[in-house]
Order: structure tokens, then sequence, then C-alpha cells
């Protein structure tokens, strides 16, 4: 018997408590298809993003001509021209890498932002409750009241003119279309940290935080922000693809990022005159958004499994 109590005390007192991010990791490991999203979306992002170093033609300037000095418009697929060409010469292939580089980085650019605008208020909402809850809270519901995607229309009709310093014309529509999405977006993740923070905010730890001193705001940031994360970083997956397809529908309808900046949704726009004729040319684009869009909601399934403790792994 003592040697039994001497080995389970050995063994006690060489057992390491594994952090809760390993465990999330193994838990997501066992989510195949959710790595496999992370695979797909990574190979996807390092094409768009790298296309500079192998793309041979520009995405606005390069038309391309034939040996006669004949623009080749509405080419074929060819090793010239993998995807072939659009109505006016341009390469197709090198503006659906381009036309990446804009949609992903919009999506990844909302998503941060809407992420921690939401994030802050709603864990001031939640912690302070009261007057400020209500006022916030209202103008919330007023926000989500009112239908996003003719609200972007509006706004984005509206600053479709506007110009930012600094910056080319064609480019000043991707900026307009990234600040409304970040204007009108952050409210879910808001409402989502705020009912977190209304559970966490008369527990223990709350109560001993507030017993040393420390004050309201750091309650919030070193305590209710980090204890409300899991939702969150599930949250802000799906909505990767969300904005992705925000993003090229106000773009197809011609209130998003404006040609000759290529886009996903812009791309569709272009070649939907061509949709009988040369229906490829509008499948590449759709096929990269449904693809991503799928690959980003895997992700945040295996996420939600592997950060849910009451769930059996």
């Amino acid at each position: 018997m003592a040697n039994i109590a001497t080995l389970d005390s050995d063994t006690l007192s060489t057992v390491t408590e594994e952090s809760p991010w390993k465990v999330i990791w193994r838990r997501f490991r066992k989510h195949k298809l959710a790595l496999a999203g992370i695979v797909v979306i990574t190979l996807i992002a390092l094409a768009c993003f790298l296309a500079p170093l192998y793309a041979p033609y520009d995405p606005i300037r390069d038309i391309s001509r034939d040996e006669n000095d004949q623009i080749l418009r509405n080419d074929p697929p060819s090793m010239q021209h993998l995807m072939g060409t659009d109505n006016i010469g341009r390469d197709v292939f090198t503006r659906l890498l381009y036309a990446g580089q804009i949609s992903l980085s919009v999506a990844f650019i909302v998503t941060i932002f809407t992420t921690v605008i939401g994030v802050v208020i709603g864990a001031f909402s939640g912690y302070y409750g009261g007057w400020v809850d209500e006022v916030i809270q209202r103008f919330v519901e007023f926000i989500i009241a009112i239908p996003l995607l003719p609200l972007l229309l509006a706004f984005s009709a509206l600053l479709r003119g506007v110009k930012v310093p600094g910056l080319p014309p064609e480019w000043s529509s991707a900026v307009i279309i990234t600040m409304v999405l970040i204007i009108f977006y952050w409210t879910t993740s808001a409402v989502l940290i705020r009912g977190m923070v209304l559970s966490l905010r008369n527990q223990e730890f709350t109560e001993a935080a507030k017993a040393l001193g420390l004050g309201n705001i750091g309650i919030i940031i070193r305590h209710m922000i980090p204890n409300s994360l899991a939702p969150i970083i599930v949250a802000a997956t799906l909505s990767l693809g969300t904005v992705i397809v925000i993003e090229s529908a106000l773009s197809f309808l011609g209130f998003g990022i404006q040609p000759p900046v290529p886009t996903w949704g812009n791309m569709l726009n272009e070649y939907q005159n061509e949709m009988w004729t040369q229906p490829a040319k509008v499948f590449y684009p759709g096929l990269v958004i449904f693809i991503c869009v799928l690959s980003f909601n895997y992700i945040g399934d295996g996420l939600r499994d592997a950060m849910d403790p009451r769930l059996k792994h």
C-alpha cells in the first residue's frame, strides 16, 4: 500500500496542467473539415497576395494583343491566358488573383475592426448596465432593425463620388465600402459580448478583482473581455465569409468597389452579359467566393466545437 501511495504521489507531482489553448487546438484538430478549410484559405490567400511575384500581367492596364496587334477580346483559355481574356483583352486569371487581394483584405479589415468595436461597446454596455446599457442597446436595436443591404446600398451610392486623399480615384471606392461596412456591421459582436459580460460581472472572480482594488476599466479589459473571447472568435471567423458575400453582392450590384479595380463581386457583374456564351468566366469568381465562404464556415464550426466545454471530445 505504501508503494502504491508513493507511486500515486510521484505521478501526481509530475502531472502538468494543459493550457486551455492546447486543449482547444487538440479538439480543433479532430475537425477535419475545419483543418481543410484552413489549408484552402491559406493557399488561396498566398496565391492572391503573392500574385505580383508570378502573374505576368497588370490586372488593370495590360491589354493582350495577337501578332497582328489586334486586341484579344474574349479569348478562350490558353497557355498564355489560363482563363482567357475579358471583353477588352485583360487576363482573367490575373484579375481573379488581384481581385482576391481586395476581397480578402476587405473581409479581414472589416471583421477585425467590427469585432474590436463591438467587443468594446458590448463589454462596457454589459458591465455598467443601467442607463449606459439602455442607451447603447436602443442604438444597437435601431441599427439592427434597419435592413443591412438596402442601408449599405444607399450609403454606397451617396459616397460613391467621394475621393480619399492620397489614393487614386479607382481605389477610393475600396476604402469607402470598407468604412461603410465597419460602421454598420459591429452590432453582432456587441450583442454577443454583452450577453457574456452580463453573466460574468456578478461572479466571484469579479468581486475578488474589485476587492483587490482593480477599477472598472481594468476589470473589463483583464477579466470580462478575455473570458468572453471564445464565442467572439467563432463569430469573427463566421463573419469573414459573410463580409465576402456582402462585399461581392454590393460590387455585383454596382454599388461597391468600382471597376477597373477588380473584386470577385464586380467581376461577376462584368461577365454576366457573357454568361451564356462564356459561362466559365462567371464560374471562376463565383467558385472562389463559394470555396472561401464554405472554408470560413467550416473553420467557425470547428472553433465552436473546440471551444464549447459542454461538448464531449
